[in-house]
């Protein structure tokens, strides 16, 4: 297993993941090749603060994601460039979980966020989720709050 940094060129891969993570949430009107146009634009206003990383297997087929956004925080006295980061949109295709792939690339983005200053990581998971991040480090807070939309 490979992973690395997903550049441009993967994006239409990174496409295809997200299209299948998430094709019974929602009805789309557009079709894969559409999205992908919309994900290129995206990143691209977004390369700063959004970084994804993928695995790849024996060949250049990406099996996992996970994006990692950072959010600038407010500056502090002698604190001026404050940083955190989210996990965002894990997905491993299904015939590939349960083989760690997807920590390691949720790891590898962690890893990034804090290299890059971060001094907190954060996701939002699943139920099912949950145990593979707490083998990662995440703890649940009682000070990360969240208000639910009404």
């Amino acid at each position: 297993m490979r992973i690395s940094e997903a550049t441009t060129n993967d994006v239409p891969e990174l496409a295809r993941l997200q299209w299948l993570d998430t094709r019974h949430e929602e009805p789309s009107q557009s079709s894969l090749d559409a999205f992908a146009s919309e994900l290129a634009q995206w990143w691209a206003d977004r390369e700063d603060a959004h970084f994804a990383f993928v695995a790849r297997l024996a060949g250049p087929e990406i099996v996992a994601m996970a994006w990692v956004a950072l959010v600038p925080r407010v500056p502090r006295p002698g604190a001026a460039n404050r940083l955190s980061a989210d996990i965002q949109s894990v997905f491993v295709l299904p015939e590939h979980r349960g083989r760690g792939i997807g920590s390691a690339v949720v790891d590898a983005a962690a890893q990034h966020a804090t290299q890059l200053g971060a001094v907190r990581v954060t996701v939002h998971s699943g139920r099912r989720a949950v145990p593979v991040y707490e083998r990662l480090g995440f703890a649940s807070t009682r000070q990360l709050l969240q208000r639910p939309l009404d």
